[in-house]
């Protein structure tokens, strides 16, 4: 089993995914949404995974300085959007053997899937 962890090392939401993980002896690798952006391809696989409302990052700076016409995008403005600027998307993004799982970190839902 491979675990992907997509996040940014800065989020508290993030560090307790990965302490999580690693306490439920979960082996994972870490992926940087800043430091390699997800692709349209990756951003696709969340999206078909956990659709795109689940994925939206709404508490975070890029989210606020959206137009007010964001909030009518179509789902494939959305997919425009997180790969143009990944700090949109909700972190962590977790993934098993290449499928989206979950996104976020309630550790007892998260964990029930990796099993």
């Amino acid at each position: 089993m491979s675990i992907t962890v997509w996040g940014i090392s800065t989020c508290s939401t993030v560090k307790k995914a990965e302490r999580a993980l690693t306490d439920h002896g979960v082996a994972w690798s870490p992926r940087d949404l800043r430091a390699a952006p997800p692709t349209r391809a990756d951003v696709l696989r969340f999206v078909a995974g956990v659709g795109v409302a689940a994925l939206k990052n709404t508490s975070g700076g890029s989210y606020r300085a959206l137009p007010e016409s964001a909030r009518s995008w179509s789902d494939d403005a959305w997919v425009d959007a997180f790969v143009a600027d990944p700090m949109l998307l909700k972190r962590p993004i977790i993934e098993r053997d290449g499928a989206t799982v979950g996104v976020g970190f309630k550790t007892d839902a998260v964990l029930a899937k990796l099993r």
